[in-house]
């Protein structure tokens, strides 16, 4: 008997997590802050690590996994390979590698649902984008630093700290420093 391990994936922090395995007993449980939109996630990554032959993941839904059908169907079977038993609460499906030509038809069905699904809401989010800046009521992300925060940024930088510890200072992504640290002040990223 293996153990149930979940799996949590949400978008941004403010989302809650906790509501994807409510009432749903599991030995251990990896929570991950993340887009979906590709496989590079650390806490999937660990998650891969620690299961092992007879374990049964278990998860929310086909779109908490992956974002398109491709990664779904690589992810499905590549833990229905190693023997571990693949759950989708929401879609009350089950992938154990033994799966009927009509388990293979819904995983393809479905996973298509949730990439279609994914790629209208950017869609609408570019029309929406779009008509807002007709309007002139866009104005873009708010930037995460102000101009003198920033300039504090590249003079730490300039000194020799690490990104990494800036990054945690600052409260924003190592990206982001990077992204001041490459643009000038006068540039709009």
């Amino acid at each position: 008997m293996g153990h149930r391990i979940g799996y949590i994936r949400v978008s941004s922090g403010d989302q809650q997590p906790a509501r994807q395995l409510d009432q749903v007993s599991v030995d251990r449980v990896f929570t991950e802050y993340a887009s979906g939109k590709d496989l590079h996630r650390p806490q999937l990554e660990q998650l891969l690590t620690f299961v092992r032959e007879g374990d049964t993941v278990l998860v929310h839904s086909m779109d908490r996994l992956a974002r398109n059908l491709e990664d779904l169907r690589t992810l499905v079977s590549s833990l229905t390979q190693r023997g571990v038993r693949v759950e989708f609460l929401h879609e009350h499906l089950t992938f154990t590698g033994d799966d009927s030509p009509m388990a293979h038809l819904m995983l393809s069905v479905m996973g298509a649902f949730a990439e279609f699904e994914r790629a209208l809401l950017r869609e609408r989010q570019r029309e929406g984008i779009a008509l807002a800046k007709q309007r002139g009521v866009y104005r873009g992300r708010k930037r995460a630093l102000t101009a003198e925060q920033v300039q504090v940024l590249r003079q730490r930088a300039q000194a020799g700290e690490a990104k990494t510890v800036l990054a945690k200072a600052f409260g924003i992504s190592r990206e982001t420093v990077y992204q001041y640290l490459r643009h000038s002040e006068s540039d709009a990223f």
